[in-house]
């Protein structure tokens, strides 16, 4: 009976020192980690969220911009839109990314692996889905940069249309022919914007090779200036036309430059009524065209 009194003395004995000691430990560590690390901890996370929140109310107020009439009609609200929704989506990441580093730190974590591994992982990401990330990147500086608008006409990777659609991933184009055109923009490495302040209309016109030349330059320069100053267009036109002079020979018939700079959009029937004054005022003048199987008012337009 001694001998198994003792055996069971002994441990009884160790146990309570142990786990003072245990318990001692840990309150010093509790006492140390709420004198130190928790106020820390709780910085970094007010901090935190005080950021979210200014970075939410900055989103807010430049998501409403969109929709101010203090705006030009160039800077639309859908643009501002997408921007402000990325722009919040990326600041509330890249906010939280930094906070769980430095709480990480403060908890004594090692966070070197952590990152060596989300380096990986972004790098495999990256390669697996490049295509979609040059997009997206390539479409937020498209919309940041204001490049074109929904409405303008554009020559993008090749093809030429009116914008109907824009995001961060594709621009949606209708051409001329009524054909949709969906461009990834990622494909987007020249934009030639057609309809953005002005449009400059440049008109070629043929007369015969005969036709005294200072009398067509003076028909011309007459029929652009009654244009130009005709109430229903005159508002459509930016600056007054000009009228170079010859601009080719070619045999029998000699080419003749008009310029004239319009509104975007509105140099189609601004054309078409110089065709027509064009053409009544040379009858009327008996100036003969350059070639009478073809049309001697040849309109090459361009933006």
């Amino acid at each position: 009976m001694p001998f198994r009194s003792s055996l069971f003395s002994l441990p009884l004995l160790a146990v309570p020192h142990d786990f003072t000691q245990i318990f001692s430990d840990w309150r010093d560590d509790g006492w140390e980690f709420l004198r130190h690390q928790a106020p820390r901890i709780l910085a970094i996370i007010l901090v935190a969220f005080v950021l979210a929140w200014l970075l939410k109310i900055a989103s807010r107020h430049l998501s409403a911009l969109g929709s101010s009439s203090v705006l030009p009609s160039a800077v639309r609200s859908q643009q501002l839109r997408t921007l402000s929704g990325v722009i919040h989506s990326v600041g509330v990441f890249v906010i939280a990314f930094l906070a769980t580093m430095q709480i990480l730190t403060q908890l004594n974590v090692k966070v070197e692996p952590l990152l060596a591994s989300a380096g990986i992982a972004g790098l495999a990401i990256g390669f697996g889905a490049q295509t979609l990330v040059k997009d997206f990147i390539n479409g937020f500086f498209i919309l940041a940069e204001n490049q074109y608008d929904i409405g303008d006409t554009v020559k993008i990777a090749g093809v030429q249309g009116v914008v109907e659609g824009m995001t961060l991933r594709r621009t949606t184009l209708r051409d001329a022919d009524g054909t949709v055109h969906t461009v990834p923009s990622g494909q987007i490495t020249i934009v030639s914007n057609l309809t953005r302040d002005w449009t400059q209309l440049a008109m070629k016109i043929s007369v015969n090779y005969k036709a005294d030349s200072d009398k067509v330059i003076s028909l011309l320069k007459e029929v652009a200036a009654d244009v130009a100053h005709d109430p229903k267009f005159e508002k459509q036109i930016v600056s007054e036309p000009e009228v170079p002079g010859i601009d080719r020979v070619n045999g029998d018939e000699i080419e003749y430059l008009l310029l004239m700079k319009t509104k975007p959009g509105a140099q189609f029937d601004i054309g078409r009524e110089l065709r027509r004054r064009i053409k009544t005022c040379f009858e009327q003048s008996g100036i003969e065209p350059g070639n009478p199987n073809k049309v001697y008012v040849v309109d090459s337009g361009r933006a």
